[in-house]
């Protein structure tokens, strides 16, 4: 993708995402298909838009109170597990794919943060509100009822509904018994979190295979939502440097001092963006 393709993109992200939108108000769907936009540039957004909105009407016609979460969620479970067939992908958990919603659409396959996605959008569709809840290595979603009780839901596993003891034990599979649930673990996360968490995963994947040139565009769009991250922008500055985009990288640096100018590592990213610069007169 050239530079103009990455600005576009970025700009379509930003009037999804930007500060002027409130963050309930955010679009999930949209924004995270702009996201495959990184992988699929052609992709025809609007497709997979309307096949949220089929299986939301699909679900709402099995419920006969939303007021009543047990029927709603198990209806909610009935249309996107058993009908439209979605699963955790256990195999290939590192898929890229994986984080991609038109692939996760397409092949019914996901990680429990692009399930939780599909899921709660296609609730949100005829009122049922769900809300993101960033566990550590395992996202889930939670709902709260008119007495502000709260519903956890794994959508990883069939939309299992999750105690808290559950949760311990999913921490206890992922993490071998060393994490204990802390409440702030169960908190709900905002829409603008949900989507950086589906950035950095995808740009996990791509820096664990050195794919620096598809990393980038990632950076670039959590940089959209958050323009005042002092260590995404470093990182972006190290990949651009890394892909001869080399004034880009100056200009990242010399940003990253401007706010951080206290960081530990200030005089080194100092003299790396002077010798940078010095590097770029002698090109001129």
């Amino acid at each position: 993708m050239g530079n103009h393709g990455q600005n576009a993109l970025a700009e379509a992200f930003a009037a999804l995402v930007g500060p002027q939108v409130g963050d309930e108000d955010i679009d999930l769907v949209r924004a995270a298909l702009t996201i495959a936009l990184t992988e699929y540039p052609d992709l025809n957004i609007e497709s997979y838009v309307e096949r949220i909105d089929e299986l939301a009407r699909m679900a709402e016609a099995r419920i006969s109170d939303i007021g009543d979460a047990v029927q709603t969620i198990a209806a909610l479970n009935h249309t996107l597990f058993e009908e439209a067939g979605f699963r955790g992908n256990r195999e290939e958990y590192d898929d890229p794919r994986n984080s991609f919603l038109n692939d996760v659409l397409d092949r019914g396959l996901g990680i429990p943060i692009t399930l939780a996605l599909i899921y709660m959008e296609v609730g949100r569709r005829f009122g049922f509100p769900l809300f993101g809840v960033g566990m550590p290595g395992h996202f889930l979603l939670k709902h709260y009822d008119i007495d502000g009780r709260e519903t956890l839901v794994d959508c990883f596993n069939g939309g299992d509904i999750l105690s808290p003891q559950d949760c311990q034990r999913r921490l206890d599979e992922i993490y071998s018994g060393q994490m204990t649930l802390r409440p702030e673990f169960l908190f709900a996360v905002s829409r603008r979190q949900i989507l950086t968490r589906i950035l950095n995963n995808l740009k996990t994947v791509h820096l664990s295979t050195r794919n620096f040139r598809k990393a980038l565009p990632l950076v670039d769009l959590v940089l959209v939502i958050y323009p005042r991250s002092p260590e995404d922008v470093k990182q972006r500055a190290l990949l651009r440097y890394s892909l001869g985009q080399i004034s880009g990288a100056a200009e990242d640096l010399e940003q990253y001092l401007k706010m951080s100018p206290d960081a530990s590592d200030a005089d080194e990213i100092r003299q790396t963006a002077l010798s940078i610069r010095r590097m770029l007169a002698l090109m001129n």
